[in-house]
């Protein structure tokens, strides 16, 4: 049983490719050229690699926790988005179990979790809340 102090994760993903923001960028329907133009980019000031979609980075974490806890349930997440993940970044999710409540046979986690983009920057800063399988 996994509790209080627990370390969730680590998952990574040693490469954000450009294909996989263009293919986002259709399923979201998101036009934003920062996600499919370095000149786009680079003209706004934020450098010459394309710019990964929020959702994308957030999804980081559900797989992290899928990946450590694949039979909870993620019940609330709530996040901060700090800094830009950018096209070649490696990435690593992760988190921490705070506490563990217990009621009516259920059990919670709530938990610190993040993403960090490898030699940089924490890119997400936030909370889950895990329910644990009966």
């Amino acid at each position: 049983m996994i509790g209080p102090g627990a370390t969730l994760g680590p998952w990574a993903l040693d490469h954000v490719g450009a294909a996989d923001m263009r293919t986002l960028a259709e399923v979201f329907e998101d036009p934003n050229p920062i996600h499919l133009d370095r000149a786009a980019v680079g003209a706004l000031g934020m450098g010459d690699a394309l710019i990964n979609q929020g959702p994308a980075n957030i999804a980081y974490i559900y797989n992290m926790l899928r990946y450590t806890l694949p039979d909870a349930t993620v019940e609330q997440l709530s996040v901060r988005l700090l800094a830009n993940v950018r096209e070649g970044d490696r990435v690593i999710a992760g988190g921490e179990v705070l506490t563990e409540r217990r009621e009516g046979g259920r059990s919670w986690l709530s938990c610190r979790v993040w993403l960090d983009v490898a030699n940089r920057a924490r890119a997400i800063d936030g909370t889950a809340e895990l329910l644990l399988p009966a």
